[in-house]
């Protein structure tokens, strides 16, 4: 019997660091056992430190920097190609903001845990924090894999 309506979005943060290549592989695998669609987002923040004598670095310096950190981390996740029907969204924006508008409508949103230290979560907050405390839908924060050697 074949389910009716749109499959389950499976929405999952990708910033390049090693617990979003796990998150990733999470939710692929959570994708696959729910017939749902794994939606990869790269968002990343433009600095907005630019003084009065202009910005510091050229703006498409940024997106490019993006798009190679994106490329990469599907490359390195996917090594022997990206699942079938798999969508990329690279959206420029607080990534916090951008996840959790994301989370509107989803199954499911996965975000990894960067393990950063209290006093710099403190000032700064955590992605997969504000994702937690304001997404629409049920959040999973994976950790980094450990490595099988150690």
């Amino acid at each position: 019997m074949q389910p009716s309506g749109p499959r389950p979005r499976v929405v999952v943060g990708v910033d390049g660091s090693p617990s979003s290549y796990a998150a990733l592989r999470w939710a692929v695998r959570y994708a696959e056992l729910v017939d749902g669609v794994v939606e990869a987002v790269h968002a990343w923040d433009t600095p907005s430190d630019a003084g009065w004598t202009g910005p510091a670095i050229d703006p498409t310096f940024d997106l490019e920097q993006a798009k190679d950190r994106f490329a990469e981390a599907l490359r390195a996740v996917f090594a022997d190609g990206r699942p079938d029907g798999m969508r990329e969204y690279l959206v420029e924006g607080n990534p916090s903001e951008i996840l959790i508008r994301a989370s509107q409508g989803a199954e499911i949103l996965v975000v990894g845990s960067r393990g950063r230290g209290g006093f710099a979560r403190a000032m700064l907050g955590s992605v997969s924090q504000r994702c937690a405390q304001h997404a629409a839908c049920p959040v999973v924060t994976v950790r980094q894999e450990k490595d099988p050697a150690h």
